[in-house]
């Protein structure tokens, strides 16, 4: 076993990578689960696995090269989705097929029945139920687990497997390349909502019609939003705090601020967070300061991205505003 984990001193963040050459050490993998695998096709076992283990969230991958029978349970109070990355014959979920595009759930407590194909490789995520519908009655004002009542296989389309699956692709290569992120708080915010974000555009909402707010709500929304950014100018703010704070929708924050500012709230709070950054690169008092540290600070957890970001908004790399700031980087 190859294992990367958080120090004594900060268990703010576990990860861990296996490889494995037997079913039932396979199912041992996935903490705090009652797992048991069952090789159900002849031939050596085969397994790796990864898992990050951070607040509220278990996010792991999976791959066997045998065809395995999986029962057991998550652990208590929890919510599991996953997605195929790839698959080599027919599995069963649950008392459905699975193929390539379905999105699977568990809810703790909850008996899997799983039955994978000759090949599986799979990503999913597991976190505390209460803390994920908690954020999309704020963020969202839906009922999650009222949604997933009684659902093991999603309704979802190809584009919404896809796009769910890169998205965790995408999560576990940045772990994977730098977990020690990880320590920061506000990281770990960021990530955690954007993976809750992530995960609840993958459920189909109720068709129910829902009023747009008028100009002056509006304007009143914006007016207020800006109210709090000033107040927390230091701080990492995320699209999750304004609905919080504001008591209003994704989708009315999304209004307002399209409709008063011509810019999403996303955008709008990247560039303040992007400043952030830059103040912090340019009085780093730190002489051993790197990037990617105080860009962590600031949530933002994918490092090529936020680089991209910041080089549009100022013209220049982040490390370069590092370097002219006369100080090391790393």
């Amino acid at each position: 076993m190859t294992a990367f984990t958080s120090s004594d001193e900060d268990q703010a963040f576990s990860a861990s990578w296996r490889t494995t050459h037997d079913a039932d050490d396979h199912a041992s993998c996935l903490q705090h689960w009652k797992q048991r695998y069952d090789q159900l096709t002849a031939g050596l076992f085969s397994g790796n696995f990864e898992e990050f283990w951070f607040d509220n969230l278990q996010v792991f991958r999976e791959r066997t090269n045998q065809s395995v029978h999986e029962a057991g349970q998550s652990w208590e109070g929890s919510r599991t989705f996953g997605v195929p990355v790839e698959i080599d014959g027919k599995g069963w979920y649950c008392g459905q097929i699975l193929d390539l595009n379905s999105i699977i759930t568990l809810k703790g407590g909850e008996e899997m029945d799983f039955r994978t194909p000759k090949v599986q490789e799979i990503l999913a995520v597991t976190t505390d139920a209460a803390a994920l519908n908690d954020y999309a009655l704020q963020v969202e004002h839906r009922d999650i687990e009222a949604e997933l009542a009684g659902k093991r296989v999603l309704p979802a389309s190809a584009e919404q497997a896809a796009t769910l699956r890169d998205f965790l692709g995408t999560v576990m290569a940045s772990l994977r390349a730098t977990p020690e992120m990880l320590r920061h708080a506000a990281m770990r915010k960021a990530l955690e909502q954007a993976i809750y974000g992530s995960l609840i555009a993958s459920i189909n909402p109720d068709t129910e019609h829902r009023p747009t707010p008028s100009g002056h709500a509006r304007r009143l929304v914006v007016e207020r939003a800006r109210e709090y950014m000033n107040a927390h100018i230091e701080e990492p703010i995320t699209v999750a705090d304004l609905c919080a704070e504001l008591r209003v929708s994704r989708r009315t924050l999304q209004y307002s601020f399209q409709d008063v500012l011509n810019l999403n709230p996303v955008s709008f709070l990247r560039a303040l967070r992007l400043n952030g950054v830059r103040r912090d690169l340019k009085r780093a008092a730190d002489h051993s300061a790197s990037v990617a540290d105080i860009a962590a600070r600031w949530g933002f957890w994918h490092l090529s991205h936020f680089a991209a970001d910041y080089k549009s908004m100022f013209g220049e790399l982040p490390s370069e505003t590092l370097r002219n700031a006369g100080h090391r980087i790393d």
